[in-house]
């Protein structure tokens, strides 16, 4: 049976699961608009809302626009359709990333919303990265083994790295982001993401991207967690200064790596970001990209694990137990979504 054509009530609820995707600095890099049927939606990126200097590749905006896909389609499940993804479906139209077809209805049994048995569709709403300390406690094997297989599902290899690899991989991203503090011109693209905390100016708009200081999270006192520090920052702009904290003596560190290192490799470790991390906050575990050594080529390198063969790790993730991330601000629904290129009803 082949699904009616998306209503825009339809098309408005899909856009905004897709708009709460994780993306560098908040950048919201994508666009969605039906495709010509109605009975799907295509994904565009957004070029205005690259960061060159940061993601020189493309990477993190294609990684950020598959992990909006992740969520179209977690989302398409719980209107009861089956998404088929295309992606790179139009070499003459580099923006068009994806086209999510939506004809089929969903199979009640199979369905991306209930992956290992779980509604993921609530998590979308709840997933914030967290960049506060977290606690010691282990994540259960059986939690990594989920995790693991849920990035497989995408061809995406996910690995929890040991201790040697932590220690290897810290390491490489304390270097990384020692490089970034020393240079101008990337202290000024970061700032340029930085928003005031709501309500901090009344006259101000309220933001729809970037980061609030308040979500920036504290530094580690002991320098064993190098959070990104954010350029920017008290003493260097104005916004509330935030005393360091004790992080985890050694951090749970993974890797999300893919076979190749192009585009629709990029897109796959997006959908797989996403699915990771919606099952992981089902799961009461909190995430946060170290974003930082995929930054610079030569580092990034370093973050293989010789051993494990050929691969390229598209992103770090830190996980932990502990307090929640704040919610980062979004744009409307208005902003990312094109109803003008809906169909018009079907001659009578």
């Amino acid at each position: 049976m082949t699904e009616s054509a998306l209503t825009p009530a339809d098309l408005r609820m899909l856009a905004a699961a897709g708009g709460a995707a994780p993306s560098l600095h908040n950048s919201q890099p994508w666009r969605f608009r039906p495709t010509p049927d109605g009975r799907g939606v295509e994904v565009h990126a957004d070029q205005n809302r690259a960061v060159p200097l940061a993601d020189a590749n493309g990477a993190a905006l294609h990684v950020a626009v598959g992990a909006a896909l992740f969520n179209l389609r977690v989302a398409a499940a719980r209107l009861g359709r089956a998404g088929a993804v295309r992606l790179l479906p139009d070499p003459a139209d580099p923006r068009q990333l994806a086209v999510l077809d939506l004809a089929a209805p969903a199979d009640p049994v199979g369905v991306v919303a209930a992956s290992f048995g779980r509604d993921l569709y609530p998590a979308i709403a709840e997933r914030h990265s967290s960049r506060r300390p977290f606690t010691d406690r282990e994540v259960p094997g059986a939690v990594a083994a989920e995790l693991a297989a849920a990035a497989a599902s995408e061809g995406v290899t996910l690995a929890v790295l040991d201790e040697a690899g932590v220690r290897r991989v810290r390491s490489v991203t304390t270097e990384a982001e020692d490089r970034i503090v020393h240079d101008p011109a990337r202290q000024a693209e970061t700032r340029s993401w930085l928003r005031p905390d709501a309500g901090a100016d009344p006259t101000a708009p309220a933001a729809v991207d970037g980061l609030p200081y308040a979500v920036l999270g504290p530094q580690d006192g002991g320098a064993r967690v190098p959070t990104r520090e954010y350029a920017g920052r008290p003493p260097h702009h104005e916004g509330p200064a935030r005393p360091s904290e004790r992080f985890e003596e050694v951090p749970r560190l993974c890797t999300l790596s893919t076979p190749g290192d192009g585009p629709a490799d990029w897109l796959r470790a997006g959908q797989a970001l996403e699915r990771v991390w919606l099952l992981a906050t089902v799961h009461g575990l909190r995430l946060t990209v170290w974003h930082q050594p995929v930054e610079w080529p030569d580092l990034r390198w370093r973050l293989r694990d010789p051993a494990a063969g050929p691969g390229h790790v598209q992103l770090v993730l830190r996980t932990g137990y502990g307090p929640a991330g704040e919610a980062t601000p979004r744009r409307p629904v208005e902003d990312v979504l094109d109803l003008s290129a809906r169909p018009g009803p079907p001659p009578v």
